[in-house]
């Protein structure tokens, strides 16, 4: 019990001391999801039927996958957005395709859109084999050209997080990755805060505060081109199964990329993202 209290009180250090350095710059955009229902002057809701990446899901604009919960509940600040992944067997897109799931993804494209700065968001994620949640940035335009810069993803295996860029030359099993892992006592599944920091020359990314991995833009043109010099749009999704969690647990059943705990982790309502707030500053 002791172990896990002072845990507990390392991470809320570590996020305090990494939300009080970026609020000393200039703030470009802040979410806190205190209100009601998602501020859709900031936020679009996608809607998909077509599968990329091998993944199980479908997103839906529903209540059910995506919503607010007030107050400080779950260790949030005052309020928090949720991503919730759903069994929904034969579930049918717009595309005729059947999925069994349906999840959550919003971006700012368009309404808040970003060159250079901090980006950072408070979360707090599941673990479970197949589970891919992801905080990230992508340009407007064909990928990869438009530049794809992911801040936080994770397939499920609780003990570590990712980084990558995606570009012309360096795209899908992108050799610009860093796979971060928590230190003893420390998991996917407390609060913590991801964050890049966007300049014309390097992408450094942070937990907590904590630098975990920087990508010049040297080490970038070794494989192409540098396309990190644009406006890009905010990401927060919640994906299930495909390739990269694939990659990792080797699951073929139930479903591509996702194990049977996970499947049964889905439906019992347990699979959530929470994101306590988003915030961007230069």
């Amino acid at each position: 019990m002791i172990s896990r209290t002072l845990t507990i009180a390392v991470l809320l250090l570590a996020s305090t001391a990494a939300i009080a350095q970026q609020t000393q710059k200039d703030t470009l955009f802040f979410e806190d999801f205190n209100a009601k229902t998602l501020n859709r002057s900031k936020w679009n809701v996608e809607v998909t039927g077509n599968t990329v990446n091998e993944e199980q899901q479908a997103y839906v604009d529903s209540v059910g996958t995506i919503y607010m919960i007030n107050g400080k509940a779950e260790g949030a600040k005052s309020g928090a957005l949720i991503l919730k992944a759903v069994y929904k067997p034969g579930h049918t897109s717009k595309e005729h395709n059947k999925y069994d799931f349906v999840s959550g993804r919003i971006n700012t494209r368009d309404k808040m859109m970003f060159t250079y700065g901090t980006f950072s968001a408070r979360m707090k994620i599941p673990a479970g084999g197949g589970l891919w949640p992801a905080f990230w940035l992508l340009g407007s335009g064909e990928w990869p050209e438009c530049g794809e810069v992911d801040i936080m993803e994770t397939v499920g295996d609780g003990s570590w997080t990712s980084n990558a860029l995606h570009g012309p030359g360096y795209f899908g099993n992108t050799p610009l990755v860093h796979r971060n892992p928590f230190p003893k006592g420390i998991d996917v599944t407390q609060w913590h805060v991801y964050t890049v920091d966007w300049t014309a020359k390097s992408l450094t990314f942070k937990v907590d505060g904590k630098v975990t991995y920087t990508i010049t833009k040297a080490m970038v043109e070794k494989y192409g081109r540098w396309v990190f010099d644009t406006p890009k749009f905010i990401i927060l999704n919640f994906a299930l199964g495909g390739g990269f969690p694939h990659s990792v647990n080797k699951a073929d059943k139930p479903y591509f990329g996702i194990t049977q705990s996970t499947v049964d982790k889905i439906k019992a309502g347990d699979a959530k993202v929470l994101v306590d707030w988003v915030l961007v500053t230069k």
